[in-house]
């Protein structure tokens, strides 16, 4: 099974406060009607299927092979070409599937990833939209559009594979973090560094793993971050999301997975001025 920033076979995920907040309720109610699962699956399986059928159809065409890259894998084409993509997307999938272990992503794996759940979330919303009745065939949700920024904000630990490169949604916290990134390294070059001395010293300033750093830097995916580590489903890898006590919680008594929901259902939905307000009062109020 694959492992993101929060347990994927949790079903019935739930907030403290819900009870006394209906808009909370509401987004935990939208939460629990999800089997996060079967959109990964799906959506790694789809990307997997239309990838190898365009290479077969294409073969021989490789400008426009990679004019379909560019449209069906934006942010991974960067780093990988069809068949380095069809290898990954057939070690996502067999990880996926693979009950017995959590599989960790590096953000090359990440990108991917993005780019097929980015991709299929919009196929399905068509479906749920225009064909309920067929969306039903998936299993993912009861005939409910899925909000992919939504998403993306619960279940990835960042988007720094997408630094440098314009967001196609909101992504207010994260993107937040890319912007001050950015600005980071534009100071830097302007100083006089060169782009590749700047980025390090961004890395080191914002803690940036060495796998985003190489895909800022523009260099392909190498066989070392082909691997997917794994561990067993027996490890308590999300225990720190629901202990009160952590060091990273924000309020007394407050876990992590609490807070995410919270901020997140304050969040969804909103453009980048509405989340700018929102995250500012939120800052105002904790100050006081």
């Amino acid at each position: 099974m694959l492992a993101f920033a929060k347990d994927i076979t949790q079903k019935e995920p739930n907030h403290p406060e819900e009870s006394k907040i209906p808009k909370l309720k509401e987004y935990m109610d939208y939460q629990r009607k999800i089997n996060h699962e079967k959109l990964i699956f799906h959506s790694l399986n789809h990307s997997k299927d239309y990838l190898q059928k365009t290479i077969n159809d294409l073969r021989g065409d490789e400008n426009k092979l990679k004019d379909y890259l560019k449209k069906a894998f934006p942010v991974s084409n960067r780093y990988a070409d069809s068949d380095t993509l069809m290898l990954m997307l057939r070690k996502l999938v067999n990880a996926h599937n693979a009950t017995n272990n959590w599989y960790r992503l590096n953000r090359f794996y990440f990108g991917l990833v993005y780019d097929a759940m980015n991709r299929f979330v919009q196929i399905y919303n068509r479906l749920v939209r225009e064909a309920p009745e067929k969306s039903d065939d998936y299993g993912i949700t009861q005939r409910l559009e899925v909000d992919f920024d939504d998403w993306v904000r619960l279940y990835f630990h960042d988007l720094d594979f997408l630094i440098e490169q314009p967001l196609p949604f909101v992504h207010f916290t994260f993107g937040k973090r890319n912007q001050a990134i950015e600005k980071f390294i534009q100071e830097e070059v302007s100083s006089g560094k060169s782009r590749d001395e700047a980025i390090d010293l961004a890395g080191k300033e914002f803690n940036i793993e060495e796998d985003a750093i190489a895909i800022l830097k523009g260099k392909a995916i190498d066989q070392k971050n082909l691997e997917l580590f794994y561990t067993s489903v027996e490890n308590p890898i999300y225990e720190f999301l629901y202990d009160t006590n952590s060091e990273e919680g924000f309020l007394d008594g407050e876990c992590l997975i609490d807070h995410s929901y919270f901020l997140a259902h304050q969040l969804k939905g909103l453009n980048q001025a509405e989340a700018e307000a929102v995250v500012g009062e939120i800052e105002r109020l904790s100050k006081h």
